[in-house]
C-alpha cells in the first residue's frame, strides 16, 4: 500500500463499513465458503467518477465479489446503504467485506459504549450485505502507548461482539508499521494477534504491505495457523518511486518478487483463509481494470 493509500485511509477515519443481515450462527462451525474478490481501491479512480460503470466492468472481466474502501457520511461511493445494495444486486455482485477505520474515539468512555456514529457504521454494513467489517489502520498514538493499546484491543473485541449481534464479524487489516514497531520479544502484529479473540476479531493479512518491513507471510501462516480468515493477495516489485511501501510497489500477480502462488495455497491449507481479495495499487502504465482482470486469471490458473 503506497503513501496515497495511507493518506486515503487516514482521511477516511470518519467512514464506516457495510454488510447484510445474516444468521447469528454464520461463523459458528460452518464450513466457510471460499471467495475470490477484488478490493475496489484497485480501481479507485473510476470508482470515484463512475462507480456503477466500473462495477459492471469488473463483473464483465469475471469478478463476483468486491470489497469496498469508501464509506463516508453513511454512503458507499455516494450511495446510501440500501441504494448501493441495489446497485450490487442489479449487477449480480456481492460485497462480503469492506474497509472502515475504527478509532479509539468511536468508543464513548463516559457511556461505556460505542458512539452512535460507529453503531450506524455497523448497521449500514449489515444493510449493504457484508459479512466482515474490516478496520485497516491503527492510529499512531496507540502504537507505543501500552495502556491505550491494551484498551483498544479490548475495544476491538467489543466491536467483534457488536458485529456478531448483526450476523457479521469484525476484522483487522495490517500495513507495514506493525512489523516495525517492536513490543517485548515480538512486534505490534504479534501483540494484536495475541490480544484479540479469534472468535470475535478476524485477521485480514496483507501479504504485500509487510514485505519491505520484514514481514514474511508464509512464516506468519505457520506461526499462527488458522488465524487469517481473509487475505489481501498482491505481488510486489522493487521500486524507487516516491511514496512507495518501503521500496516496493504492487504489480500484476506472478510478475513480481513474491511467491504468491505458494502463499495463497498455504493460506488455503493452514491459514484458515477463505476470503482471497486481490488488491493492486500501482499499474506500471497499464489500465487498472486490465490489471485486475489478469490478476483474477492468474488466481484461476492457480486453482482458485
Amino acid at each position: 500500500m503506497n503513501k496515497s493509500r495511507r493518506t486515503f485511509i487516514k482521511n477516511s477515519t470518519l467512514a464506516v463499513a457495510g454488510t447484510a443481515l445474516l444468521p447469528n450462527h454464520l461463523f459458528a462451525g460452518e464450513k466457510k465458503i471460499e471467495r475470490v474478490g477484488v478490493q475496489l481501491y484497485s480501481v479507485r479512480g473510476t470508482m470515484g467518477t463512475d462507480p456503477v460503470g466500473t462495477l459492471k466492468k469488473l463483473y464483465d472481466v469475471g469478478y463476483r465479489h468486491v470489497e469496498h474502501a469508501n464509506y463516508i457520511d453513511r454512503k458507499f461511493y455516494g450511495f446510501e446503504a440500501k441504494g448501493f445494495k441495489k446497485v450490487l444486486n442489479d449487477i449480480d455482485l456481492q460485497m462480503p467485506s469492506g474497509h472502515t477505520v475504527m478509532t479509539a474515539q468511536d468508543w464513548d468512555t463516559s457511556k461505556g459504549d460505542f458512539t452512535d456514529k460507529w453503531k450506524y457504521t455497523i448497521e449500514d454494513a449489515a444493510t449493504v450485505g457484508q459479512r466482515y467489517v474490516i478496520s485497516p489502520w491503527l492510529d499512531e498514538s496507540l502504537r507505543t502507548d501500552m495502556d491505550a493499546l491494551k484498551r483498544f484491543m479490548d475495544q476491538m473485541n467489543k466491536c467483534g461482539e457488536l458485529c456478531k449481534a448483526h450476523g457479521m464479524k469484525f476484522g483487522y487489516h495490517n500495513h507495514n508499521f506493525e512489523f516495525k514497531t517492536k513490543i517485548g520479544d515480538g512486534d505490534l502484529y504479534d501483540y494484536i494477534l495475541t490480544n484479540t479473540d479469534p472468535n470475535l476479531v478476524a485477521q485480514q493479512i496483507d501479504i504485500g504491505n509487510m514485505l519491505g518491513a520484514g514481514g514474511v507471510a508464509s512464516d506468519l501462516l505457520k506461526k499462527y495457523p488458522g488465524r487469517f480468515e481473509l487475505m489481501h493477495v498482491k505481488d510486489e516489485i522493487k521500486s524507487d518511486t516516491k511514496g512507495n511501501m518501503d521500496g516496493y510497489d504492487s504489480t500484476i500477480l506472478g510478475q513480481g518478487v513474491m511467491p504468491v502462488k505458494d502463499i495463497v495455497k498455504a493460506a488455503r491449507k493452514i491459514g484458515g483463509t477463505s476470503q482471497f481479495i486481490i488488491e493492486q495499487e500501482s499499474y506500471q502504465g497499464k489500465d487498472p481494470v486490465d490489471c485486475v482482470k489478469i490478476d483474477l486469471q492468474m488466481m484461476k490458473k492457480w486453482g482458485f
